[in-house]
């Protein structure tokens, strides 16, 4: 569901720039322009990518691919207006693009546009059902969007998907806890076996009633990690601590510790996912 990525040259960034829609056969320059570009962006030198992507637009403005493409340089770069408006003109151009809906969704998201992410999503599997099982990202909006039955739904989906991870577990088991306690969540949550990430299987334990605060702050710093894998580890530690706390009613502790998570700052949705609850519960505090 959400395994570390490292930013740009991960191996789902390489999969997602292989599988955007080639430009048409009889368009070799555009064909020239878009291939150069990706290998510009897999090199690390976003400027060129970008204006490779921007020429071969100017060459095909009709090139689902050249936009798509361009559209995902901007999401890998954080630019997530700028990313809709590339997904937006796919979508003009091919209203079929379940990826196009999908990775819109992504950046309203990111935006705090929760209702709008849940539109996209909707579409994406609307258009292709197979999407759906797997979907966390939507079983995560529709928890921001107050829809705990729906969000629990989807993480049950999930669980037929990857029944390894922990955050499905954990989402399921705030769904649940807004929409029927804490105890009924606690004593439901997903079972997993062996989640290999740390602090995560520590983290269950915690939501199961089985371990402490402390204990998964303990299980974060264990070892000799690197100063990159320490960070990603007290990433998610004080991410779901936040979290655990919010379902526990502690509005301050939760607030620490997700402003916490948002310090960590890792390469990943997730990321996104922590700095958009910060982002709400300044704006709540704010009121």
């Amino acid at each position: 569901m959400t395994r570390p990525l490292p930013f740009l040259f991960s191996l789902g960034f390489h999969l997602m720039l292989a599988t955007v829609p080639c430009a048409a056969a009889d368009d070799e320059n555009v064909d020239a322009l878009l291939a150069q570009a990706k290998h510009a962006f897999q090199e690390g030198r976003s400027d060129e990518a970008m204006m490779l992507a921007g020429r071969a637009i100017e060459a095909a403005p009709k090139s689902v691919a050249a936009h798509f493409l361009r559209g995902s340089f901007h999401e890998a770069l954080n630019r997530h207006a700028e990313a809709i408006a590339d997904f937006d003109r796919v979508i003009e151009l091919d209203r079929r693009n379940a990826g196009a809906y999908d990775h819109r969704g992504s950046e309203q998201f990111k935006l705090g546009k929760i209702d709008e992410s849940i539109a996209d999503f909707d579409k994406a599997i609307e258009i292709e059902p197979a999407r759906e099982r797997a979907h966390w990202k939507r079983g995560i909006a529709y928890y921001y969007a107050g829809k705990f039955q729906e969000g629990r739904k989807q993480f049950e989906g999930y669980q037929t998907f990857d029944d390894n991870d922990v955050e499905n577990a954990v989402w399921r088991y705030l769904c649940m806890a807004r929409g029927e306690g804490v105890e009924k969540a606690r004593d439901a949550i997903l079972k997993i076996k062996n989640d290999r990430r740390i602090p995560m299987m520590r983290v269950h334990a915690l939501y199961a009633g089985k371990a402490t605060p402390d204990d998964v702050l303990s299980a974060a710093r264990e070892g000799e990690p690197s100063p990159e894998e320490l960070n990603r580890r007290l990433f998610y530690a004080e991410l779901y601590l936040g979290l655990y706390y919010e379902a526990n009613g502690m509005a301050t502790n939760a607030r620490t510790h997700i402003d916490a998570a948002v310090e960590h700052h890792v390469g990943h949705y997730m990321w996104d996912v922590a700095r958009v609850h910060a982002e709400r519960l300044k704006r709540n505090a704010q009121r």
